[in-house]
Parts: C-alpha cells; structure tokens; sequence
C-alpha cells in the first residue's frame, strides 16, 4: 500500500476518533438520556460540545478534498515525492489542527489548516501535471 493511501486510512480513523470525542461532549453536556432519545429538544451546546462537532465538520470538509486525490492518485498509478508529502502533510497537520481546535489555541489553528490544505494542492499538482 501506498503512504498516500495509508496517510488516507489514517485520516479517516482521525475522523473516528473525533466523533467519538465529540459523542461524549454530547453526552457530558446533554446527559446520555438525552443523547440516547430524538434528540429534538436539546439544550444549546456547551462549548466543549460545539467545538468538537466544528472540528469533526472541519475535518469532513478536508477529506472532502483529500480523499478523491489519493484516490485518483491510486487509480492511476501516479505517486511521487509531492504526492507523498502532500499526503503526510495532510495527515499530520489535521492532527495538529484537533488537537489546536479542541484545547481552543488561536492563531496557529489556522496555520494547521492551511498546511493541510497546501498538502491537498501538493498532491492535485503532481496529478495534473
């Protein structure tokens, strides 16, 4: 396997891992019972509670992007070092950006995101070039 589709699986279990956070911001603000029923009448979410569903949206919104590019990457047979370190990355800098978003450190947060997306240009480069 490639460290492209690799860096993909990786993200993708970053994406588990922040919805089961984000599952129990839920359940410490709202109360399992709550969580547990329709949902309908919820309280307004906690901070901690609104940051995690943010950050899972966010990172939905970057695999959005960088999926389909590993995966065409793949498809095709096209892996170089910018398909490489686009990748890496992606990854590394989503984890970062969790872990930014979830303790609330401002300023840098957006540099993480944009490392990630620079990692998604990387890759969209080497495919069209």
């Amino acid at each position: 396997m490639t460290i492209e589709l690799t860096m993909l699986i990786y993200s993708v279990a970053l994406l588990f891992v922040l919805i089961v956070v984000q599952a129990l911001a839920g359940v410490l603000a709202q109360g399992l019972p709550a969580m547990a029923g329709s949902r309908d009448h919820l309280h307004e979410p906690g901070l901690m509670q609104a940051r995690t569903k943010r950050v899972v949206d966010n990172h939905r919104e970057g695999l959005l992007l960088f999926a389909p590019l590993v995966l065409i990457a793949a498809v095709t047979g096209i892996t170089t070092e910018w398909t490489v370190l686009g990748a890496q990355l992606f990854f590394y800098s989503r984890v970062v950006h969790a872990v930014l978003y979830l303790t609330g450190v401002p300023w840098i947060r957006p540099l993480a995101w944009a490392t990630g997306v620079a990692g998604c240009i990387f890759i969209f480069v080497a495919l069209i070039s």
